[in-house]
């Protein structure tokens, strides 16, 4: 078991923003970081539960968070006394939430996104590399094979949902020394598949649906994370597969189980491979390799 553990960084004071007369933007750091992004994910479930009389929406971000409220029912003045008050009062070294662990297969270097990548090389860093060769490159692998490995090699927790409906952004459950960090395309591509694994900056996303993008394109999940009719079992709840605190591992497959899997989702008898967990934030900070291993035991 790994001995390895995750810096913790002490956060700046809170800065509130308004956004006109029914929003609130709260942010916790400049940068993303887990103690920044755990923290949002702390405060906004608190918010949540607590049932504040007035209180409309809650998204949480990658180092913030955003508040919408009816200013009817809660004035804002009240709200940030609300805010500041549960900022105080939590500390995510003792603190755990309900998350759902998800295995997401993952066709890596697949033939869609190759062809799209190739037909717009003129928009890329790189127009004679890949996007995963490039990757790979710029974060010192010897090959795309040990690159792909390292993506799918430890979870990624769900940071937040946007901006696209749907679209969720993933940062890897990994020691900062760890984090892959790639630029977006140069200028952005007016077309993507739908379900494209895609990465930019430190964050993975899936592309719920076909559109413009400029996220390097590694590969493609037979999976989806958006059904609007809400066919399939596991969206009951929600039009939206994962929730900001969520956890995704995504696992390598071939095109043979890539087939197979679309198969079942287009006919509606796929089984979303996943379970519910109590995500410690602080026994992940003290070791994340072996946290990250008892986590993933939830789906065998």
């Amino acid at each position: 078991m790994s001995e390895q553990t995750i810096t913790r960084q002490e956060l700046p004071s809170p800065r509130y923003e308004y956004g006109g007369d029914d929003w609130v933007f709260v942010e916790l750091d400049e940068a993303m970081s887990f103690d920044a992004n755990f923290k949002a994910q702390a405060i906004t479930q608190e918010i949540r539960r607590n049932s504040l009389e007035g209180l409309v929406e809650v998204a949480p971000s990658n180092a913030s968070y955003l508040i919408q409220f009816d200013p009817a029912v809660l004035h804002p003045d009240e709200l940030i006394e609300e805010l500041k008050s549960l900022e105080d009062e939590i500390d995510v070294s003792d603190y755990q939430w309900e998350a759902r662990v998800f295995d997401i297969p993952v066709f890596y270097n697949d033939p869609w996104t190759h062809d799209t990548l190739m037909d717009f090389r003129e928009r890329h860093q790189d127009p004679d590399a890949t996007d995963l060769e490039y990757s790979a490159e710029l974060n010192g692998f010897d090959s795309v094979e040990a690159f792909i490995d390292h993506h799918s090699g430890a979870p990624h927790m769900v940071t937040m949902i946007g901006f696209v409906p749907g679209l969720p952004f993933c940062f890897q459950m990994v020691p900062r020394d760890e984090q892959i960090e790639v630029p977006k395309y140069e200028q952005p591509r007016t077309a993507t598949p739908s379900r494209a694994i895609g990465f930019g900056g430190a964050f993975t996303a899936i592309y719920p649906v076909p559109g413009a993008g400029g996220y390097q394109l590694y590969g493609r999940t037979p999976v989806e994370v958006l059904d609007v009719d809400q066919e399939l079992s596991a969206f009951e709840e929600s039009m939206v597969l994962p929730n900001p605190g969520d956890i995704l591992n995504f696992r390598q497959i071939d095109r043979e189980e890539y087939d197979a899997i679309r198969e079942e989702v287009e006919d509606g008898s796929y089984e979303y491979n996943y379970d519910r967990v109590d995500f410690e934030p602080q026994a992940f900070f003290e070791d994340p390799d072996g946290y990250n291993e008892r986590l993933l035991e939830v789906l065998e």
